[in-house]
């Protein structure tokens, strides 16, 4: 039976990776702030199923196999960089859309918040290095099958608590205001960020 402190340490270790700054929390802050809490937290689910989806990868030796081939990993790499160009381009040239009136009349933007959450968090390569270096730390390949789950489930509680507090805080009602005043500069901001982040993905070699 695994130490409870080394559990611990997991918990912590994989919460302190949500923390550093990325594309995702980008992401739900954008739709938070521009459409509301609604479509906030769906993209929160869908960036919770493709963090799930590395963390699963992670503990059952998937994404190692993605590590040790450069040509797969250099793939993931350059199309998540295009999707995040794409997707900061888009951001930049964005009408406003911001929501100040009650959010039951945008709920067609709901499954494409939950689409691009999806897509933002599955095409960051960093993400497979993260959460393979995190499981690859205390998890070891004769770690029991229910141990390794367990990490997985630890992964999902902290991915559900960080993300789903920055989808409440940011489509508070006090900020939605702020943000409608300051909306075309800060989906520059926002967008040029992400292209600078899928920018950083093609020139700068890890």
């Amino acid at each position: 039976m695994p130490a409870l402190s080394t559990m611990a340490l997991f918990l912590l270790a994989a919460l302190g990776l949500l923390l550093i700054p990325g594309p995702s929390v980008l992401y739900i802050i954008t739709r938070s702030v521009a459409q509301g809490r609604r479509a906030g937290l769906a993209s929160v689910l869908g960036v919770e199923l493709a963090s799930l989806t590395h963390a699963a990868a992670a503990a059952f030796g998937l994404s190692a196999l993605l590590l040790t081939s450069a040509i797969a990993f250099s793939v993931v790499k350059y199309l998540g960089a295009a999707y995040l160009i794409y997707l900061g381009v888009t951001l930049w040239r964005a009408r406003s859309q911001t929501v100040l009136t009650p959010e039951s009349s945008f709920q067609p933007a709901l499954p494409a918040a939950y689409l691009r959450g999806l897509l933002t968090n599955l095409s960051n390569p960093k993400s497979v290095v993260y959460f393979g270096s995190i499981f690859a730390l205390f998890m070891a390949p004769a770690t029991p099958l229910w141990v390794k789950t367990l990490a997985v489930g630890i992964v999902l509680l902290d991915t559900v608590l960080w993300y789903g507090t920055v989808a409440a805080m940011f489509s508070r009602a006090k900020i939605q205001r702020g943000y409608a005043a300051l909306e075309k500069p800060i989906n520059r901001t926002t967008g040029a960020l992400m292209m600078g982040l899928g920018a950083r993905l093609i020139l700068v070699r890890d």
